[in-house]
């Protein structure tokens, strides 16, 4: 289960029009949170960002699964399965089952919640990507709170003369 702390900044993000992935952010940095204080370990740095996006699914974000050929056909499945249980109400977890996951989980490493193993995943992600892509990422994309200030305009025109 989710912090309560963790799931109402989620909540605030989707009130504020943020996008599904931000909210899942929130679940993501608690998994980092939780390996780096000890309450469990993983793998690897892609098995934390897994569990808190598996969370955020379960807990009504509306992150869509992969799409085919994104991920393996299982990890897929599994996402779209935690996507589905978010839709409805939530049912009581088996017992049984959470805690030998727990167990596996404290017998992991915790390097994977490290800055230099977050540094090596997200520099491996980026260059998977095409350059355009990343330019893409960098660049100022029309968000939501960009596009209401554009559409209702700056109260006073920028100064022209200072700044790039």
């Amino acid at each position: 289960m989710p912090e309560q702390q963790t799931v109402q900044r989620s909540r605030s993000a989707r009130r504020h029009g943020k996008s599904p992935s931000t909210q899942a952010g929130e679940f993501v940095r608690e998994e980092i949170r939780h390996i780096r204080r000890g309450v469990h370990g993983a793998r690897s740095t892609k098995q934390a960002i897994a569990i808190g996006l598996s969370k955020a699914r379960r807990h009504g974000v509306k992150l869509p699964p992969p799409r085919r050929g994104e991920t393996s056909e299982r990890t897929r499945q599994r996402a779209v399965r935690d996507y589905k249980k978010g839709r409805h109400a939530a049912t009581t977890p088996s017992w049984k089952r959470s805690r030998a996951t727990l167990g596996a989980l404290r017998r992991e490493g915790h390097t994977a919640a490290s800055h230099q193993a977050l540094s090596r995943h997200a520099h491996a992600v980026a260059r998977r990507k095409t350059s355009s892509e990343r330019s893409r990422a960098a660049g100022k994309l029309p968000t939501p709170g960009r596009r209401r200030r554009r559409d209702t305009g700056p109260s006073e025109p920028p100064n022209r003369n200072h700044g790039p």
